[in-house]
């Protein structure tokens, strides 16, 4: 017999899984806000150092639920205008999403955009927070050192973020690649925002609370094929000019 006590822990479990699941697909697997300071080398060995000028991440709204994809055919036979709407057929790009789709069939780019989308605010809204929980989860462990670094430095400086998200106009795929069983996927970001900082006082020292700002982001996820885990965890980030 289950107590009430097993109940609760199962529930909220599922709850858990679901939401993660949500954040960055299924098994298919600007003036600039101040300054990002992971910019993106390998993307496999992002940098953990932080310093006090990091994204003014803005607010966003829960996740999207993704559909269950569709099972696509053989990743090795000719599909005319397969990443139509994602990449230009014959690109990099393209070729890119062929190797990762080669070895995860369920693969589908459209769904891994609508993941990023939702991953991008998620991230967004928990830096602004200082929600350093939420972060652990979406982050790979190099990134999360250096976001919460930047977190604790601005919590000792006592400075509180502002931040308003307007909305996100575009979130294009620029790089996709397969290094080892990793498949890493490199995203550009256009959004806008309205963000300030303010000191211990309460004065402005960066930022506008009544302008609104574009903001270029190209941040890279990835994720290990074949792995259980269907969701992907951002690696490296980068503030586009």
């Amino acid at each position: 017999m289950f107590d009430i006590y097993t109940i609760i822990f199962l529930a909220l479990a599922v709850f858990i899984f679901i939401r993660l699941r949500s954040v960055l697909g299924q098994r298919t697997g600007r003036e600039r806000p101040p300054y990002d300071p992971y910019s993106r080398r390998d993307p496999a060995k992002a940098p953990a150092g932080g310093s006090d000028k990091v994204v003014n991440f803005p607010g966003a709204a829960e996740a999207p639920a993704i559909p269950e994809p569709v099972e696509p055919a053989d990743p090795n036979e000719p599909r005319p205008a397969r990443w139509t709407g994602v990449a230009e057929e014959g690109s990099p790009v393209a070729a890119g999403l062929d190797a990762i789709a080669v070895q995860e069939r369920g693969f589908d780019a459209q769904h891994f955009i609508t993941g990023a989308r939702a991953a991008y605010e998620m991230i967004v809204v928990a830096f602004a927070k200082g929600d350093r929980a939420a972060l652990k989860d979406l982050l790979a462990r190099e990134v999360f050192e250096g976001f919460s670094s930047a977190i604790a430095e601005r919590e000792q400086r006592g400075e509180k973020m502002e931040t308003h998200f307007v909305g996100l106009e575009k979130a294009d795929i620029v790089e996709a690649q397969v290094k080892g069983r990793s498949a890493q996927i490199t995203v550009r970001f256009l959004s806008q925002l309205i963000s300030v900082t303010r000191n211990r006082a309460g004065d402005v020292i960066d930022g506008d609370a009544e302008q609104v700002v574009d903001v270029t982001d190209v941040w890279t996820f990835a994720r290990d094929l074949g792995a259980r885990d269907p969701n992907w965890k951002l690696v490296a980030t980068e503030a586009a000019s």
